[in-house]
This record gives C-alpha cells, structure tokens and sequence, in this order.
C-alpha cells in the first residue's frame, strides 16, 4: 500500500500499518500478529481503533493470515458496518422501478 488516498480502503485509513502490513514474515497467526501489532491505530469514518480491537471477533484457535491481502480483508470484513458512510446511500439515483419508455424482452 501506498501513502495518502491509497491507504484508505472501503472505508478504513490503514495509515502507517498498511505499509508495515505488506514486510510481516507470513503466515503469521493472530496471536503474534496482536502481540506485535495490536496497538496500530485504524482510522474509520466515525473515529478510529486499534488493530487489536477491530480483529477482536477473530481470537479463534489457530487464526493464521496467510498474506498481507488475507489480512487486509480479513480487517476490511471485521469493522464491518462501521466503515460504511451513510447507511442505505447510493449514487444511482431514486428510482428502482424500469423507465417506462423500456421495452421489456420475454
């Protein structure tokens, strides 16, 4: 990952971690992965947490990421609805319902 706008994905300012994230000899495990790294700060939308508590509901037995991408969404799976913006937001307008002036094929 890069400095700036790149290190914001899906809603998560990975800052300084996601260039540190990208050198960790992998596999590591979640253990080692929080002795060592827990204290990183993850920036989200309505403040921040740490990488330790954003990876809290995964402290099963065994975890192990394989690489800097498992990692990466196994964090962006984890804050979940907390890095969304605007719940129910879209940009593709109001309407769902097809423009009448469309022809519909059976």
């Amino acid at each position: 990952m890069a400095n700036g706008d790149e290190t914001r994905q899906h809603g998560v300012e990975f800052g300084d971690f996601g260039d540190r994230m990208e050198s960790f000899d992998y596999p590591i495990d979640h253990d080692t992965l929080v002795a060592e790294h827990g204290d990183a700060e993850l920036g989200l939308p309505d403040g921040s947490a740490t990488l330790e508590e954003v990876l809290a509901p995964l402290q099963e037995e065994g975890q192990t990421y394989q690489d800097a991408e498992e990692l990466e969404t196994m964090i962006l799976n984890t804050v979940g609805d907390e890095a969304v913006g605007r719940e129910g937001y879209s940009d593709r307008g109001t309407s769902t319902e097809p423009d009448s002036d469309d022809e519909q094929s059976l």
